[in-house]
């Protein structure tokens, strides 16, 4: 088990640690880097301030962890704080997703919609290498209930994108609607599918059944790869459904999106992508010759600041607290659905999720407005989300409720 629980004197340590084994602007002949540490006529390098920050001594520091650092080599000037980052991948995919040791690679990305461009990128160019494929022939394949990242990727990239119809109470793909969707796309001429199936969708915390996919796309005779889009739940559901079947246990698992800056609390550039070993190469932008190692990644140059912060979050916890802090948001949210529930409240909500999604006809949008609400669509809303993170208290929930009694 990587993944373990230390004191904060110990998470101060090796940070500190890794800082010493980069290059210092400061104290070392650095002269062609074009990059310094942070302006000290704007961000103070006061030893008194930083001398038991750890994430803001990093971020004074300014490393630069452009590239993946789990394979091949990486720019040598900041070795220290990537071995932080390897470290962060290793506990997201062994210990959180199940994976072998040392079979997977990842990086710290700007959050989960570049981790799902990374992956519908590497897969497109995957195909068109392997398969001789032509863009024509390649195409997305996820529920409509899927994050915009997928509208993004397929206009980015330049390829098709289906979308599956979900079950308005259920929000689950139909079986019958996915076959269809399938054949469609091979009516029009994809040979070679890139599908993402979602761990806690965006609005609904819904999760896909993997295996619907699988077994359809594999009778339907086509080749496909398979993403799960886990920015969100991530950090949650894994931990609310022990016996969670979506992890790289599953062999057409190829590649996990997480987001650390979401129920991990972690500063927003934190996203995190995962992807099995041998699949990172088909990224690769050989024209960055300057680059030791060159780079795959979309985000190019990037803090190594994101990567220690996730690290030190995971340690301050360890797996063991972490379970506790989602099943304390657990117990929020069926707090919430109970009273929901005694109200005639019609709602949606996945048993291993912490977002409750409240139909529009069933609450005033003067009273969702009050609580800021999110709803699905901003001139039309058919429904309107809650997420129970942190800071949403039973005591502050308290006060809807009231209002919704009323």
């Amino acid at each position: 088990m990587l993944w373990k629980k230390y004191s904060q004197e110990k998470i101060n340590h090796h940070v500190f640690t890794a800082l010493e084994k980069n290059i210092s602007y400061t104290d070392e002949i650095m002269l062609g880097v074009p990059a310094s540490y942070l302006d000290d006529k704007v961000f103070s390098k006061d030893s008194n301030i930083l001398k038991n920050a750890p994430f803001l001594t990093t971020m004074v520091d300014n490393p630069n962890h452009i590239g993946c650092h789990t394979f091949g080599t990486s720019e040598s000037f900041f070795s220290g704080t990537q071995e932080i980052e390897r470290d962060v991948i290793r506990i997201c995919s062994e210990n959180i997703f199940n994976a072998a040791p040392e079979s997977c690679d990842g990086y710290i990305a700007s959050g989960g919609t570049e981790a799902n461009l990374e992956a519908i990128w590497i897969y497109r160019n995957y195909f068109m290498q392997r398969y001789k494929a032509s863009i024509e022939e390649i195409a997305i394949l996820c529920s409509s209930d899927s994050h915009y990242s997928m509208d993004k990727a397929s206009n980015l990239l330049n390829i098709g994108l289906y979308k599956v119809s979900t079950n308005d109470e259920t929000r689950e793909v139909q079986s019958n609607e996915l076959i269809k969707t399938i054949r469609t796309a091979k009516e029009n001429g994809t040979k070679y599918f890139i599908v993402i199936a979602n761990m806690m969708t965006t609005m609904f915390g819904s999760a896909d059944d993997i295996e619907l996919y699988i077994s359809n796309l594999t009778n339907e005779g086509v080749v496909f790869r398979l993403h799960i889009d886990a920015a969100y739940g991530g950090f949650f559901y894994p931990f609310a459904n022990k016996s969670n079947p979506i992890n790289f246990s599953n062999p057409h698992v190829s590649s996990i999106t997480m987001d650390a800056h979401k129920m991990a609390q972690a500063p927003y550039g934190t996203g995190i992508f995962l992807i099995r070993k041998g699949y990172m190469s088909y990224a690769s932008t050989r024209e960055a010759s300057y680059v030791e190692g060159e780079d795959c990644t979309i985000i190019g140059s990037r803090s190594g600041a994101n990567a220690v912060a996730v690290w030190m979050i995971l340690a301050k916890y360890g797996p063991h607290g972490w379970f506790e802090k989602v099943l304390v948001l657990q117990r929020r949210t069926d707090w919430l659905c109970e009273q929901l529930i005694q109200l005639g409240i019609q709602f949606y909500r996945n048993p291993f999720s912490n977002i409750v999604t409240i139909r529009a006809t069933s609450i005033n949008s003067s009273i969702a407005h009050k609580y800021h609400l999110i709803p699905d669509n901003h001139h039309d809303p058919n429904w309107y989300k809650i997420v129970v993170m942190e800071h949403v208290l039973i005591d502050k929930m308290e006060p809807l409720i009231e209002d919704l009694k009323n």
